[in-house]
């Protein structure tokens, strides 16, 4: 199911399309149906709203204007745990191949 803050993948026209964050989902006034407000993540950053009944928010394909539209919720990767314990890392830069921290703050303060 998918949620306010999940990623979706906006396939336009059977392609993937740009990928959007859902800021808003409320009912609209016709029931059944909800406003969905789509934080597009492109360059610039634009807002859309759509109106989508519960099937299409969740995945089932759509047409505006005759377009075939799909949102495909996008599940994050797991982060990467190989790494080993990140708190000994940072206390000691040269056990298991660590890399040394900067802070770039400390660098600031330099000039």
């Amino acid at each position: 199911m998918t949620s306010v803050n999940d990623l979706v993948l906006v396939h336009i026209d059977n392609k993937p399309g740009f990928y959007a964050r859902l800021e808003d989902i409320s009912p609209d006034v016709k029931p059944g149906w909800w406003k969905v407000k789509l934080l597009v993540l492109t360059i610039p950053v634009q807002i859309y709203t759509w109106i989508l009944d519960e099937s299409q928010i969740n995945g089932a394909p759509f047409t505006m204007g005759g377009t075939p539209v799909l949102l495909e919720k996008i599940i994050p990767p797991e982060p990467d745990t190989h790494h080993g314990n990140e708190e000994s890392e940072r206390k000691d830069p040269e056990k298991k191949g660590g890399a040394k921290v900067v802070s770039l703050m400390d660098r600031k303060k330099e000039k």
